[in-house]
């Protein structure tokens, strides 16, 4: 029996998720809803981050909390910025179309995880969005797999 393939592994591994997230970057800064919340565009340094932390949630390795600090800086990042569930919403599609841009599989089973978790990271971003959101204290980075979802615990 072989061992099943993170969702990393599956997608390509680094150089898919690098593909995915400028192809995501390049769609949102021609986008007037996205692009405001990108005063002056999406820089490299931004994009690396991303990609990191996109890799190590999908199984590749953990340079994001090791590198950035984790789940907990990446969540207060987004602490007050006032994401409106449109912009929420249109990330989350453009993130979809993007995957389609870098070439990422396809196939029902790894799309069914993708978007799995466009739909739960973008509501904990969005939810840690709103001023007045208490910051997140440590947590793991979640690591997102073929099953079952994490619980979503507001305010988290």
């Amino acid at each position: 029996m072989t061992e099943t393939p993170t969702l990393y592994d599956w997608a390509g591994g680094s150089a898919a998720f690098e593909r995915l997230i400028n192809a995501f970057y390049n769609r949102v800064e021609g986008d007037e809803l996205l692009t405001p919340l990108f005063p002056g565009g999406v820089s490299a340094e931004h994009r690396a981050h991303v990609t990191a932390w996109w890799i190590e949630v999908f199984g590749g390795p953990a340079a994001y909390t090791g590198e950035h600090g984790g789940y907990h800086r990446m969540v207060n990042k987004h602490v007050n910025l006032g994401i409106t569930a449109e912009q929420r919403f249109r990330f989350a599609s453009l993130m979809s179309l993007a995957a389609d841009d870098a070439g990422l599989p396809d196939d029902p089973e790894f799309r069914a995880a993708f978007v799995g978790y466009l739909e739960w990271g973008t509501r904990i971003a969005f939810t840690n969005s709103q001023p007045g959101a208490d910051v997140v204290q440590q947590a793991p980075v979640p690591r997102w797999g073929w099953g079952v979802a994490p619980p979503y615990v507001p305010g988290s």
